[in-house]
């Protein structure tokens, strides 16, 4: 297997997913507590990029395994187990290595803080190995969008402020409701190109239930809804001010692309053009939540 396939198989380029979530909250963190627990940081950093490369990896070889990726239905030239003949045995051995990476850093994480972040970090691992595999698959149900919202949005979130210091609030679960949203959008974006393909392989996702016009609407109410969400927050008191300022070139640039993604329409032969306004959607989010916080707590700093 060469390297080009390693990082196909574990989709490298959707960790803007995990890693954004992550620096967010970092950033979040800092404005909570004043100061960063280095070390924490990047403990946590690795074992999330790990967790994330492994799942995506077993994602890759279940949805081989059961067929759901096949020739007929699978357009995209960068799934290897398809177009280049990789060893799916080589996928499943890979995403294992990756999840036993992530369990040391774990427990070293777990000496660090808390003991409680074995069962936490145990359970993500769980739902990541489950989502496409075991005898019903999460991916396989129209929960999909919720599983992956809440994993890599609210409790990568609330897991990255508590290795900081700061600990789960109300406050803090509200906060990470627009990416709970952006990310469900993400799996949206998929799940509607993916439709018929899934269908014929016995899934039952939103987007089939919904139907492909009514997926590309579901799309829009998570996007625009996050965004909306983010305004209304800052409102609160929730966010800074400068949020409210940052957010408005990344919602022009949301808004402008997914009205061509409905022009485009909902398919196979575009999912790679709309997996990238996807992510790019959420990257844009993330860098406006950055970019926020960092110009606060620059103005709030003491002169010296």
């Amino acid at each position: 297997m060469k390297a080009a396939q390693f990082f196909h198989i574990v989709e490298m380029r959707t960790k803007i997913i995990s890693m954004g979530t992550f620096f967010c909250a970092s950033i979040y963190a800092l404005s909570q507590t004043g100061s960063v627990k280095p070390v924490n940081a990047v403990v946590m950093g690795l074992a999330t990029l790990f967790i994330d490369m492994g799942t995506t990896g077993f994602n890759t070889f279940f949805d081989y395994w059961r067929g759901v990726d096949n020739a007929l239905y699978t357009k995209e030239q960068d799934k290897v187990l398809v177009h280049q003949a990789v060893s799916p045995i080589m996928a499943f051995l890979v995403s294992l290595a990756l999840f036993a990476l992530a369990a040391l850093l774990g427990l070293y994480l777990a000496c660090l803080t808390s003991w409680n972040l074995i069962l936490v970090g145990g359970v993500c691992m769980l739902v990541g190995f489950f989502y496409t595999g075991g005898p019903l698959p999460i991916s396989r149900t129209p929960f999909g969008e919720v599983f992956a919202g809440f994993f890599l949005g609210t409790m990568l979130f609330l897991i990255t402020l508590y290795v900081q210091g700061v600990p789960p609030s109300v406050k803090h679960v509200v906060v990470t409701v627009p990416f709970l949203l952006m990310i469900g959008m993400i799996l949206s974006v998929n799940n509607g190109c993916d439709l018929v393909g899934d269908k014929a392989s016995g899934r039952k996702t939103l987007a089939i239930l919904l139907g492909s016009d009514k997926a590309f609407g579901l799309i829009a109410v998570e996007g625009l809804g996050a965004y909306a969400i983010s305004f209304l927050l800052v409102i609160l008191g929730y966010h800074p001010s400068t949020l409210a300022f940052c957010l408005v070139p990344s919602l022009v640039l949301y808004s402008k692309a997914l009205i061509e993604v409905k022009k485009a329409g909902l398919d196979a032969e575009h999912k790679s053009v709309h997996m990238q306004f996807a992510s790019k959607s959420y990257l844009h989010f993330c860098l406006a939540f950055i970019a926020a916080y960092a110009l606060s707590i620059g103005f709030s700093a003491p002169a010296s």
